[in-house]
């Protein structure tokens, strides 16, 4: 493949990555816990439940929790 083949992928990447954001469209991964699971865990874990426990209950990872419980 030469060069000037190579930029035309590209190019029509950022274009449509570029047109799916004018569109309200963002990329990525949707997060696991929302506002409202955060919420939900930090009541859980003031009322003494323990870690693992709330993530088993909310279906996320241990890491994920200890991550938005800081």
């Amino acid at each position: 493949m030469s060069l000037g083949q190579q930029d035309g992928p590209r190019e029509r990447t950022q274009v449509g990555l570029a047109a799916a954001r004018a569109r309200g469209r963002t990329g990525g991964r949707p997060p696991k816990m929302t506002p409202n699971k955060i919420r939900q865990a930090r009541k859980m874990r003031d009322s003494g439940m323990s870690q693992l426990e709330i993530a088993e209950i909310l279906g996320v990872g241990r890491t994920t929790l200890y991550r938005h419980l800081k």
